[in-house]
């Protein structure tokens, strides 16, 4: 295990050497506060679009879904009439130059393993750059749109906005509740009070002081071939090599353990880079990845690589409540 995974490990289960982050975290948390406070006093460089900005984020380190809700969200706006467009970090990206405007055919490494996701997926106007703001001029330059979703940038206080939806892993939750680096949060755990919606991962049913969502297997990619399989093309108790490089791996060896199949699990980074040599796993068995660690490996891929599609399901008050937003920000939405 990494030192990286150590600490993380330790966000979520204790460990007494976390107290000696304590000034670092005063720090942090000092700084985060700061930067909120500016941001709700109006000061420095802030730009308001002259459409509704969504934006869809959490304030802990690692994966909590944001992508799947991202295009649950496009396609139910779409649904709606609205014309939708994305903007997102880029996380890794490397483009030539920003804002950059992702499409289908370029390389993750271009453009970003999650934005090149979801243009391959739903085909959405999106446009990458760490100043969102810039990003979100840049994409209405070059389209009419009714509705901007920011793909994380919770914390990017140059972008208004006009909803906030933050999103929350059911299972690990905020762990031991203290901000970076002697914790998981990016803002203090107060900073929830002030967002619009709190969206957990696999909660069963509401809870509380939010809304559940699930991640629904939907069916079986072939990295190669494009070919479209159903869920049964694995048997029950089917041994798979298992690539997950995301934020919380762990969820996706569970979501193939609850499939009945029996994954040989393999833990990478989140955003990891890949190749075919890393990737050559002993013994030979079929290899079974998440859509997002695909993006990266069909160039090279064997005859044998799959990923997992995976929709995102909104619990119906959820669903409800979102409605009655958009129509209070889009008339035409009703």
């Amino acid at each position: 295990m990494s030192l990286g995974e150590r600490l993380v490990a330790a966000w979520y289960t204790g460990h007494p050497a976390l107290g000696l982050l304590r000034p670092l975290e005063w720090l942090y948390r000092t700084v985060a506060q700061r930067r909120r406070a500016r941001f709700l006093a109006g000061e420095g460089e802030i730009y308001r679009a002259p459409v509704p900005v969504v934006v869809v984020g959490n304030i802990t380190v690692g994966g909590t879904g944001k992508t799947p809700l991202i295009l649950w969200l496009i396609e139910y706006c779409r649904q709606r009439g609205l014309r939708v467009g994305v903007v997102s970090r880029g996380y890794g990206a490397k483009p030539p130059q920003l804002p950059w405007r992702v499409r289908a055919d370029q390389a993750a490494s271009e453009a970003g393993d999650e934005p090149l996701l979801i243009v391959q997926r739903s085909g959405v106007p999106l446009v990458i750059d760490p100043d969102r703001g810039r990003a979100v001029r840049a994409l209405l330059a070059e389209e009419a749109l009714d509705l901007i979703l920011s793909d994380d940038g919770l914390q990017h206080y140059r972008l208004a906005r006009d909803l906030e939806l933050v999103l929350i892993d059911a299972a690990r939750g905020l762990g031991n509740e203290r901000c970076l680096p002697a914790g998981p949060l990016r803002e203090p755990v107060e900073r929830l009070q002030q967002a619009d919606a709190l969206l957990y991962n696999g909660a069963l049913g509401d809870p509380a002081q939010g809304y559940g969502f699930g991640l629904r297997p939907r069916e079986l990619v072939n990295l190669r071939s494009g070919e479209r399989r159903p869920l049964d093309h694995f048997p029950p108790g089917q041994r798979m090599h298992a690539v997950a490089g995301i934020g919380n791996p762990q969820r996706f060896f569970a979501t193939l353990e609850a499939l009945h199949w029996q994954p040989v699990p393999h833990a990478f980074a989140d955003h990891a880079h890949y190749s075919a040599e890393l990737l050559s796993f002993s013994p030979s068995l079929p290899l079974l990845m998440t859509e997002k660690d695909a993006v990266k490996c069909r160039a090279f891929a064997g005859d044998d690589w799959w990923y997992l599609a995976v929709d995102a399901e909104p619990s119906p008050a959820f669903v409800a409540w979102f409605d009655e937003r958009l129509a209070g920000l889009l008339p035409t939405a009703r």
